[in-house]
C-alpha cells in the first residue's frame, strides 16, 4: 500500500515537470501571441518589421498592456496596484492574497 501510495506520488510529480524544450516551446508561443497582437501597432508607430527596436516595442507594449489588466504579482502578500491600497495581482506562494 505505501508503496503505491509513493509510486503515485512520484509518477504525478513527474507528470507535472516540463523539460526545457516544452518550456522554450512554450515561451516562443508566447513572443508569437505578442508578435500578433502588438506588431502591427509598433509597425504604425514607424518601427522596421523585424527589426530590434520593433521587437522592444512589441514587449514594451505587452508589458504595459498586462499592467493594465493587473498582472501577476509573484509577492506572497499581494500587490500595490492601480486600485487604492491593495491592487488586483494575484499572489503566489504560501502566503495569503489581499484583495479589493
Amino acid at each position: 500500500m505505501r508503496s503505491a501510495i509513493l509510486l503515485a506520488s512520484v509518477l504525478l510529480t513527474l507528470c507535472g515537470c516540463s523539460t526545457p524544450q516544452e518550456r522554450a516551446q512554450k515561451q516562443q508561443a508566447e513572443m508569437d501571441q505578442m508578435i500578433v497582437e502588438f506588431g502591427p501597432a509598433c509597425e504604425k508607430l514607424g518601427y522596421a518589421v523585424r527589426s530590434d527596436p520593433w521587437r522592444n516595442c512589441v514587449v514594451q507594449l505587452a508589458a504595459k498592456n498586462a499592467v493594465g489588466r493587473g498582472g501577476v504579482s509573484t509577492s506572497i502578500f499581494g500587490s500595490w496596484g492601480n486600485w487604492g491600497r491593495w491592487g488586483r495581482g494575484s499572489g503566489v506562494g504560501a502566503g495569503v492574497t489581499m484583495g479589493r
